[in-house]
């Protein structure tokens, strides 16, 4: 049988974890008519801004084309619209809507009720060595600080 020491395996927990939290977030955002995908497309916009298709697929681990049917329905239902880059005519830059807004507010309504679950146990202080070494071993992986980016105003979960 396969052997591996999940105890001991770091990467183990925080894949886990993970799924259990994108799992409850996908079940919170079900009840209000919310997709998990139309959930990460508005997170990355709000934290990176306007980005590419390419770039918002490359940050979602998805391929571009899988993107392509949930950012139609997004600016079908007027949460998105696609801007041709200033630098790039070739480019069409995603942007989210005015429109978006009270939807956005039922997304990071469910956010904190999830990170409200995930984190009852924990005191100030263990969730802020939990980010400090989340955010450590994020750059030991990529070799740089991606925490240091802007952050929006709100940051979700």
């Amino acid at each position: 049988m396969l052997q591996y020491d999940f105890e001991n395996s770091v990467a183990y927990w925080v894949f886990a974890t993970a799924h259990e939290m994108a799992r409850a977030m996908n079940t919170e955002l079900a009840a209000c008519g919310i997709t998990f995908r139309q959930w990460e497309v508005l997170v990355w916009l709000s934290h990176e801004g306007d980005v590419s298709q390419t770039e918002l697929a490359d940050r979602m681990g998805i391929e571009a084309p899988t993107l392509v049917g949930v950012l139609d329905r997004m600016e079908r239902d007027g949460w998105i619209h696609r801007v041709q880059s200033d630098t790039d005519r070739r480019k069409n830059l995603i942007r989210p809507t005015e429109q978006v807004r009270p939807v956005w507010e039922q997304m990071v309504a469910c956010a904190q009720r999830i990170r409200a679950r995930a984190t009852a146990e924990m005191s100030a202080e263990q969730l802020g060595e939990l980010r400090g070494l989340l955010a450590m071993m994020r750059v030991g992986i990529t070799g740089s600080d991606v925490c240091s980016r802007p952050k929006p105003a709100a940051t979700p979960t």
